[in-house]
């Protein structure tokens, strides 16, 4: 008996089942994109606090997809027993951003598309898609919006500040409102007419006003 025969599961035929340069190409590609993808989720990003290990976590799951699927387009066997590995995974990292689960998307189609031989598809589509999401997602508003958290003393000096804010600002609608004894809480979304905020001084310093605050708003508001 020799060492080939220890292996007569064709354990060593496998090794060929895949060209060498075919691996070398799929993972320098599958890099190239990854790092595109990075990229434009770095160019993009709007969230609180930029992830760096996410960038880095989008080029690695390019990579590995491309492997796993080259692995499995060359075995039926090792297909199946894939499925079933994957399947009792589970993965708990929340993904806080929305955005961030269409890049995850983005990363595993291209490996995917990689794997199976498609350059052209997954090389285009991955530009189109880079460029809209730049186009769209950078896209900012002609006038930020502001929400404004209004205290006041009773229902006449809410009117009053109210017609105040009305008059400079261009937008002014409220977002939500409480009421306690002798204490009303308003918050209102509000469009400038131009960067000046000085009115906030004015306001905070009208009558039965307790106190008034302006804060940047992200945009997603409804309405």
């Amino acid at each position: 008996m020799n060492f080939n025969d220890i292996f007569k599961s064709s354990f060593l035929e496998n090794v060929t089942s895949v060209n060498i340069l075919d691996i070398l190409i799929a993972i320098v590609l599958a890099f190239a994109l990854g790092l595109f993808i990075f990229l434009v989720y770095k160019k993009t990003f709007s969230g609180v606090m930029y992830s760096s290990s996410f960038g880095v976590t989008l080029i690695a799951l390019t990579m590995i997809t491309t492997i796993v699927i080259l692995a499995v387009t060359s075995n039926v066997v090792l297909s199946l027993g894939m499925v079933g590995a994957l399947s009792i995974v589970r993965f708990r990292t929340a993904i806080k951003e929305p955005l961030d689960l269409a890049f995850l998307f983005w990363s595993i189609a291209v490996g995917i598309i990689l794997a199976a031989g498609m350059i052209p598809l997954a090389v285009i589509g991955s530009v189109v898609v880079g460029v809209i999401l730049l186009v769209f997602v950078n896209k900012k508003p002609h006038v930020s919006p502001y929400i404004v958290v209004l205290c006041c003393e009773d229902s006449s000096s809410e009117s009053a500040a109210r017609a105040f804010l009305e008059q400079h600002v261009q937008r002014c609608v409220v977002k939500s409102k409480s009421a306690q004894q002798g204490r009303i809480e308003l918050n209102l979304e509000v469009r400038l007419k131009d960067g000046n905020t000085d009115f906030i001084n004015t306001l905070s310093g009208m009558s039965g006003v307790a106190s008034a605050a302006l804060v940047s708003y992200n945009g997603e508001f409804m309405g």
